[in-house]
């Protein structure tokens, strides 16, 4: 029983850290800000994002982020709401 509490006030405590969490900004975000804040992208889907902005310039939307290689239209889906686009309207 005692772990359970400790556990329920260990939940209780960090839970605001994840709801305080900012978008990521896709433009601006380093690899390890991209592979840590977001779902399904690992450290070298990151590093594509990184490359594929250097190569080709800032992204519009989230959605362009299934252009480059490795993410999938699902995965933009299940990251949508934490993707944040600078200069993108509101």
């Amino acid at each position: 029983m005692r772990v359970l509490s400790i556990t329920a006030i260990a939940f209780l405590l960090l839970a605001p850290l994840t709801v305080l969490a900012e978008p990521v900004d896709i433009n601006t975000a380093d690899a390890e800000t991209i592979s840590t804040e977001l779902k399904g992208i690992g450290p070298s889907k990151a590093k594509a994002i990184v490359e594929y902005r250097k190569k080709h310039g800032p992204f519009s939307s989230p959605d362009d982020l299934s252009l480059v290689k490795g993410i999938g239209e699902r995965t933009v889906e299940l990251n949508r709401a934490d993707i944040k686009v600078s200069g993108q309207k509101k």
